[in-house]
């Protein structure tokens, strides 16, 4: 069962493929993906190819994809994930993005302290890490205002640009279940 989570405002839940617009809508947003080495989609298939890998990764158990809604309104307005699930389970990548209309209101912030929260009490995760683009400030901001620490001996070999942040569980957080 997909874990559906709530917060004061947002509702996050499964992509589905009644989002396949909203989902291009956001992944072909230039602002969205000015510091994402894959760039802009340029085609509506790329969404629903992204929708269908979001869906087997859940299934393989490697990624877990919510999309971020308002509650009153089932319309998606953003996306955050924990991929690269390990294979003990013990870590995990967060990525998120966002439509532009929606930055600066502190939505990303409510979903991220949420995600967070599950993938140390739910998953049983030891540290999540986040890989962003050492120019994209409000990112780095929003890691750091979330406890994220930067690993200056970390190298992202993919794609130099980017920066490694790191969060570690609380010791005295135990995994529920």
């Amino acid at each position: 069962m997909f874990p559906v989570l709530f917060t004061n405002r947002l509702v996050l839940n499964r992509i589905e493929d009644v989002d396949v617009e909203s989902i291009f809508s956001l992944r072909s947003d230039e602002e969205v993906a000015r510091y994402i080495k894959r760039g802009p989609d340029h085609d509506i298939q790329q969404a629903y190819d992204f929708i269908r890998l979001a869906r087997d990764r859940y299934e393989n158990k490697s990624a877990i994809n919510w999309a971020i809604r308002k509650k009153e309104t089932p319309d998606l307005i953003g996306g955050i994930c924990l991929w690269k699930i390990s294979a003990d389970r013990k870590t995990a990548e967060i990525g998120y993005d966002l439509k532009p209309l929606h930055h600066g209101k502190g939505i990303m912030s409510e979903a991220m302290v949420t995600i967070i929260e599950y993938g140390f009490s739910t998953l049983g995760l030891d540290k999540i890490e986040a890989f962003t683009s050492r120019y994209n400030e409000a990112s780095k901001s929003l890691l750091l205002k979330h406890n994220f620490i930067l690993n200056p001996e970390r190298i992202d070999e993919d794609n130099m640009d980017n920066l490694i942040f790191e969060l570690k569980r609380n010791p005295t957080l135990q995994p529920v279940g």
